[in-house]
């Protein structure tokens, strides 16, 4: 799937040694639940389930023909008519420079869009004010406040629940594609 320069691929076997190296990086893996270092066993195991996996979906994130990070929707769930979005960048050359709010834009077309859905939703740390505030920009609002959610960096940490509705989307889509595609 793709818009404009961003593209999104669904990730494949030849694929798992670059999201392993991604996710073991700090720099990804800071921002993440775990940081256990993931080993290829593991990569691999995660991989052969994520592929048997209705409820998921999996991309690697392309910015002019070159690899960027991962794209996901998790529980995926037509009764509850939601899921829940992630993404990383694990090249982190690019951060800052408008990839993520492309990723943003591409993956609220798809779930409003291509997937019906009613309500996309994340989880963000709430020391992740750079993420926080890039989805509150696209209308994401928060609804939760997860307190003491993970343990991490030696201490409990709170998160930040936040979701956008098609209806929010249905009201927001045209100028938030002009933001992010300003630029160019």
């Amino acid at each position: 799937m793709s818009s404009k320069d961003i593209n999104l691929t669904p990730i494949e076997e030849n694929d798992i040694e670059l999201i392993r190296n991604w996710r073991n990086s700090k720099e990804v893996s800071s921002y993440m639940y775990s940081e256990d270092e993931i080993t290829s066993n593991q990569q691999k195991k995660w991989f052969d389930k994520a592929q048997k996996d209705e409820t998921s979906k999996y991309w690697i994130i392309w910015y002019d023909n070159k690899p960027l990070g991962l794209a996901s929707l998790t529980q995926i769930n037509k009764t509850l008519n939601s899921c829940y979005w992630a993404f990383y960048l694990g090249d982190t050359s690019v951060r800052g420079a408008g990839i993520g709010g492309k990723v943003e834009y591409r993956v609220l077309e798809y779930v409003f869009e291509e997937l019906k859905l009613h309500k996309l939703r994340c989880e963000v740390f709430t020391f992740n004010d750079k993420v926080i505030k890039m989805h509150e920009k696209f209308g994401f609002r928060r609804e939760a406040y997860y307190r003491e959610h993970c343990y991490k960096n030696g201490s409990y940490q709170d998160v930040v629940g936040l979701a956008m509705t098609e209806n929010e989307w249905n009201i927001l889509k045209d100028g938030m594609y002009a933001k992010v595609y300003r630029r160019n």
